[in-house]
């Protein structure tokens, strides 16, 4: 519950009246956008989530087979549902997937919206100050529950209904004027507000996300196969990335925006005003690839506090890692490759690391051989002692063909 401050007495409001002051309300405090929507159940946002979990399209993500389409259900006096979007900056990091022996730091790709302070904690402030906002415009105490993407809530469709935006082909939520490097959240509160009006698809023809996937996760307009997705491979997974993926995501260690990168309503996205709290951090703007392959305990903690890193365990980050320097094909990620393979606590790191040694090639063959061999030989896991056979295969038999 939120309680207004003082003992003011306030003027009536229409719902209409209402509305415009907690738009106003939340966009001093910096949200880029501020909808209502009635607090009915999302169904047709049901429907397609149906759909796509029929198809296996979620991979490992079972905690999306709950209920999630009912507003009600987070809060049972709520009348309306009021969407917000955070924008986070849309600067342009380009890190090369190859470099000279003198060249620049291995370095890798950290998708933009996860380089600065947690989204979580900063929407989860703002909607609380807006919540306080509501009550005080109406001069009494209001029931709220604020969500953010943990919320069992269908976030995306919430905001189409309340007119922030319209689904892209990429199942993103773009707004027209800001794009869709934005955050979502939603307020339930138990007010009457007037509803905002759905928006209408824009995408037309275009279909550049589609064919820019790295990986061809977008199957379909609008339909995201997760078990595909560079996201999903990177954050949710935690067992190994299929090898036939593992070429296609490059330097990516935590996420991917190669759909919003390529989208017409992001042209201008760069010179648009975002959230401060979401400004990168230095540490994770282009993260060393080594030092995240060697991350300790301690530096993990370091790194990861108060950022949305923390989703993702350290085992999965060296992970990712150690598939970016394989994908870098430079013989300077050849040494620290031998030590993770022959070294690290985590079975996860030491077959990615046997197979980014094959990746390397020849550059690698002289060193990786022997610790190969030990390791298909001799390691406790069979999924590394099978990385293992495979990448000596892969070298040996590239030899011979010299």
């Amino acid at each position: 519950m939120h309680l207004p401050l003082g003992g003011a007495l306030v003027t009536p409001m229409s719902a209409g009246e209402l509305a415009g002051k907690v738009r106003a309300a939340g966009q001093a405090l910096g949200f880029v956008r501020v909808g209502f929507a009635a607090i009915d159940p999302l169904e047709l946002g049901a429907e397609r989530l149906d759909a796509w979990l029929a198809k296996g399209h979620h991979a490992s993500m079972d905690y999306l087979l709950g209920p999630r389409h009912d507003p009600r259900r987070l809060l049972s006096e709520a009348k309306t549902l009021i969407a917000v979007a955070l924008a986070y900056p849309a600067t342009h990091s380009l890190v090369p997937l190859r470099a000279s022996l003198d060249g620049p730091p291995l370095t890798g790709v950290v998708a933009r919206y996860a380089r600065g302070e947690d989204y979580h904690d900063v929407m989860r402030k703002k909607l609380r100050r807006l919540a306080d906002a509501v009550a005080n415009l109406l001069g009494r105490p209001v029931l709220a529950r604020h969500c953010v993407d943990t919320a069992p809530l269908l976030e995306r469709a919430a905001a189409e209904r309340a007119g922030l935006g319209f689904a892209a082909k990429s199942a993103m939520t773009i707004i027209p004027g800001v794009g869709s490097y934005v955050m979502l959240g939603e307020l339930l509160v138990d007010a009457d507000l007037t509803a905002d009006s759905p928006m209408a698809p824009r995408c037309g023809s275009c279909r550049l996300c589609l064919d820019a996937c790295p990986t061809g996760a977008i199957v379909d307009d609008h339909v995201i196969d997760a078990r595909r997705c560079i996201s999903y491979l990177t954050i949710e997974l935690q067992g190994p990335i299929p090898r036939d993926l593992r070429p296609l995501i490059g330097a990516r260690v935590f996420g991917c925006d190669v759909c919003q990168d390529v989208c017409p309503f992001n042209a201008s996205a760069e010179s648009k005003p975002s959230a401060p709290e979401l400004a990168e951090r230095a540490s994770l703007a282009a993260p060393d690839l080594i030092s995240l392959l060697e991350l300790g305990s301690a530096r993990y903690r370091a790194l990861v506090k108060g950022t949305a890193l923390r989703r993702t365990h350290r085992a999965q980050l060296a992970r990712n890692a150690a598939v970016a320097l394989g994908n870098s094909h430079d013989a300077r990620a050849v040494v620290p490759l031998v030590r993770a393979l022959a070294a690290h606590t985590s079975g996860l790191v030491r077959g990615h690391a046997a197979w980014a040694l094959a990746e390397i090639g020849e550059a690698a063959r002289a060193l990786a051989l022997a610790p190969l061999t030990c390791a298909r030989d001799h390691d406790a896991e069979p999924f590394v002692r099978e990385e293992a056979a495979l990448a000596l295969e892969r070298l040996t038999q590239a030899d011979r063909r010299r």
